[in-house]
């Protein structure tokens, strides 16, 4: 089994049933006590604001907000510097506990032997 669980985010409201899978699958991990790193990238970086997450609605699915709660109180979510750039986005702006990172931190996560990455 991996050790850590890190997920690539690249939807946003533009594939809400994509988005939900990849926040739901983050916290269900991280509430079975494994070792997750979100990274918000594409149209999911919007996410990162405060606010922002609870505009977002799916049925039949649980409050992004909620989600998000709880990926922090275990886990790490990483908002993409690039991603970040391209929306005006700083760290000043960011939700607390969001850390912004670009792709040689992302690949420093991912390349460890018992690291599991998906991409939504």
């Amino acid at each position: 089994m991996a050790k850590k669980l890190v997920i690539k985010v690249t939807a946003g409201a533009d594939a809400p049933e994509r988005c939900s899978q990849a926040f739901t699958v983050a916290a269900v991990a991280v509430a079975s006590g494994v070792e997750v790193s979100l990274w918000l990238t594409g149209e999911s970086a919007w996410f990162a604001l405060p606010g922002k997450a609870a505009e977002f609605e799916l049925p039949h699915a649980a409050p992004l907000p909620e989600l998000i709660e709880g990926i922090l109180a275990g886990g790490g979510i990483t908002l993409c510097t690039q991603c970040a750039a391209r929306r005006g986005i700083t760290a000043e702006d960011v939700l607390d506990g969001i850390r912004i990172a670009g792709a040689q931190v992302f690949v420093s996560e991912i390349m460890p032997e018992g690291v599991q990455a998906l991409v939504y």
